[in-house]
């Protein structure tokens, strides 16, 4: 093992092993972060990664709500960079999105940021400049609250960052899927698996009628993510999972997981394996607690949970990729080299005519049955609706029939007899009454799978203009997804209210899972002026043209 492998252990383990509160009585009013290029092999795999401070993940910043932060960022690539604070609410030119809000990071120059802390909770930060952020540069950020803590106290305290790492280099890949949208789905359906789609369906005639129909749409109902375990090795905390990072804990001790969702592309699901989970943060902001065994986290996405082992063993942190072909693995142990067992992976999801928005699922309700209060609706003054968009080089499909999809813990999770988080749990533990929107935004999720475009209602960015929002403006976003796949939607600069059914408790997040052949509803206050990044969190799904402006006037 190389120095520098040696190191990057190092930096990895102490940022991640724990988070002590230190120096929060007179925290520092200033950070340095260096950015270099070094070859880097994790799991086998050799490629040049862009790393901040040395380390992957990058250093845990633990800074304090109410600090004026001032962040120095050295360039030392050839190249333009930048440093996105995903989930603050700071000025939109310290943002950190090169084109929009600033001009971004130039090659072998230096940047400071001035960051007004104004909230608490756990964020992370990462490059904005296409490419960057898969090939390391991200990590972890929490804010601790000013006055006293809104979550419960804890004996420890961990973060849990999750990421991938590829030795193909991103252009590659998206060369690759543009290509051929199936090019790393090596998991088709064949002649063999014909037998048990029959005994699903109810018959070899539908299973043959479901498969001629996929085939008619040129799509492929096993195509769960772009790209997959072919390529990638699945990390928690920087590491493969042999054998995996590892946390330690006292029988009976309340241990904190500040969960963070790091990667490229993937979608991770969550369970401790005899161990349930409570519930206390969502994307930044305290929850009304409540306890699951499993969860998704979606890119970009953020959950903290709370776990008290009554039992002298080591626990299993599982996370499997959300198309099952290869999972991340850490553990919860009384001592260092004890490990839990590793579970076997769940079955590999299947896409249906829920997916594609012309079918009914278990807790879903059609998309003119939306949760909230019926007066929302006729306190509209407009309705920006430009009705579903054509058929194009853009846009493969339209469903007929989008569901709401809220109470649907996502494909793969809906019968595992184990409690799954949805939507609808998470309640805001400071409920805030709210102003009705007075316009409504309709917006369409599309795009191609065979030719890898995708974009907002048939268009891509560079086809698009901003969105428009007065200063104080409160509306509410629609978003009908036309794809059959998930897309972690990220605003910028504001917060997305979800409507979930809980009124005035309706949470707050900065990213937001928009489900196959779904609808669902997000309010935004336009509170803070200036040009804001909304966007899928998909690498690759952003990089091709699933990104537009929203500009606050």
């Amino acid at each position: 093992m190389s120095d520098f492998l040696s190191r990057r252990r190092f930096l990895a383990g102490a940022a991640a092993l724990a988070c002590p509160k230190k120096g929060l009585a007179a925290p520092a009013a200033a950070t340095t972060l260096h950015i270099t290029e070094q070859r880097l092999t994790i799991d086998g795999k050799t490629a040049p990664a862009l790393l901040i401070n040395g380390s992957l993940p990058a250093p845990l910043l633990r800074w304090r709500e109410g600090t004026d932060m001032q962040v120095t960022v050295h360039n030392h690539l050839d190249v333009l960079t930048s440093v996105h604070w995903h989930g603050l609410r700071v000025p939109s030119s310290q943002d950190g999105v090169p084109g929009l809000s600033y001009a971004g990071i130039a090659p072998r120059s230096t940047f400071t940021y001035h960051l007004p802390l104004r909230q608490s909770g756990t964020y992370w930060y990462h490059s904005h400049v296409a490419g960057q952020e898969p090939r390391g540069m991200y990590g972890p950020l929490i804010l601790d609250p000013a006055g006293s803590d809104p979550l419960p106290p804890v004996a420890r305290d961990y973060i849990i960052f999750l990421s991938t790492w590829t030795d193909v280099l991103p252009p590659w890949i998206v060369s690759n899927l543009k290509m051929d949208g199936d090019y790393y789905n090596f998991r088709q359906r064949s002649v063999a698996s014909l037998p048990m789609e029959a005994r699903r369906q109810g018959g070899m005639i539908n299973a043959l009628e479901d498969r001629l129909m996929w085939s008619g749409m040129r799509m492929s109902a096993t195509d769960i993510s772009d790209t997959s375990g072919m390529i990638l090795s699945y990390l928690l905390n920087g590491q493969a999972n042999m054998p995996g990072w590892s946390g330690l804990f006292r029988k009976g001790e309340r241990v904190r997981l500040r969960f963070i969702n790091g990667s490229a592309m993937t979608l991770y699901d969550v369970r401790l394996p005899g161990l349930p989970m409570q519930v206390v943060e969502a994307d930044g902001n305290a929850v009304q607690p409540f306890e699951v065994d499993e969860f998704r986290i979606g890119v970009g996405e953020t959950y903290v949970v709370d776990v008290v082992p009554e039992q002298e063993k080591p626990y299993t942190i599982f996370v499997q990729s959300e198309d099952r072909t290869g999972y991340a693995r850490g553990t919860l142990t009384p001592r260092l080299g004890w490990y839990g067992p590793v579970p076997p992976m769940d079955p590999r999801p299947v896409r249906t005519m829920v997916d594609m928005g012309m079918s009914m699922g278990p807790g879903m309700k059609t998309g003119m049955s939306m949760p909230g209060p019926d007066k929302a609706d006729s306190a509209l003054r407009e309705i920006d609706d430009p009705g579903p968009p054509p058929l194009s080089v853009e846009n493969q499909w339209t469903d007929p029939h989008p569901t709401n999809r809220t109470a649907s813990p996502g494909d793969g999770l809906e019968h595992t007899g184990r409690r799954v988080l949805n939507y609808t749990m998470l309640r805001a533990l400071h409920p805030q009454p709210a102003p009705l929107p007075t316009r409504e935004i309709v917006m369409h999720l599309t795009g191609n799978m065979e030719r890898y475009i995708w974009g907002f209602n048939g268009r891509k960015f560079s086809q698009s203009g901003p969105i428009r929002l007065l200063r104080n403006e409160r509306v509410r976003f629609r978003v009908i997804n036309d794809t059959m796949m998930e897309h972690p939607l990220h605003l910028h600069g504001l917060w997305s209210q979800l409507e979930n059914g809980q009124g005035e408790a309706c949470p707050l997040k900065h990213t937001i899972i928009s489900q196959p052949g779904s609808v669902m509803r997000f309010l935004v206050t336009a509170d803070t002026p200036g040009r804001w990044a909304w966007h899928c969190h998909l690498a690759y799904h952003m990089d091709t043209g699933m990104f537009r402006v929203v500009e606050v006037l």
